[in-house]
C-alpha cells in the first residue's frame, strides 16, 4: 500500500532539505511513529543501516533500515524491513518558487505473512500516519 504526500517548502532550497532527509536519524523529527532512530552500519551513504525503534496502533516494532539511493539535492531512498512488514520510502526533491523546494514522499508498505491479511484494515491508519508526518515535514523543513 503507497501513501504520497506532496509538500511545498517555502524558502529552504532543496539541498538543505536533501541533507536534512539524508540524515535518517531526523526521523526522530519528522516520522510521527518513530521513536528511535540509530546509524548502526556505514557514513550515512548507500548501503547504511539504522535500527528504528517505531510505534504503530499502539505496538512497538523494530524496523532495519538501508540507504537505497542517494542523489544529492534531489533523492532519498529508503527500505526498512523486519518479520512482517517492508517499507520503501522515497523522498524526491525539487526546486520550488522562490528558491524553496517542493517534496514527494511516498511511503509503499508490503506487509508479510499472517499481517498481509490485515492490509485492507490498515488503508486509514496508514493514511493518517501520512498525514502526521505531511504536517510535520511541513512544520520542520521550512526551519532548515
Amino acid at each position: 500500500m503507497k501513501i504520497t504526500r506532496t509538500i511545498t517548502v517555502p524558502g529552504t532550497p532543496p539541498a538543505l532539505v536533501y541533507a536534512y532527509l539524508s540524515d535518517f536519524t531526523t526521523s526522530e523529527e519528522w516520522d510521527p511513529g518513530t521513536l528511535e532512530t540509530t546509524l548502526v552500519e556505514g557514513d550515512g551513504g548507500v548501503g547504511s543501516r539504522y535500527h528504528n525503534r517505531s510505534v504503530f496502533r499502539g505496538r512497538q516494532t523494530e524496523l532495519t533500515y538501508v540507504t537505497v539511493d542517494l542523489q544529492p539535492g534531489r533523492l532519498v531512498v529508503m527500505r526498512g524491513d523486519n518479520d512482517t512488514v517492508g517499507v520503501q520510502d522515497t523522498m524526491s526533491i525539487s526546486a520550488g518558487p522562490d528558491g524553496g523546494s517542493v517534496l514527494v514522499y511516498e511511503a509503499d508498505f508490503r506487509f508479510k505473512g499472517l499481517a498481509k491479511l490485515a492490509t485492507p484494515f490498515l488503508r486509514g491508519p496508514l493514511r493518517r500516519l501520512g498525514d502526521d508526518a505531511e504536517e510535520a515535514l511541513t512544520r520542520v523543513l521550512p526551519q532548515l
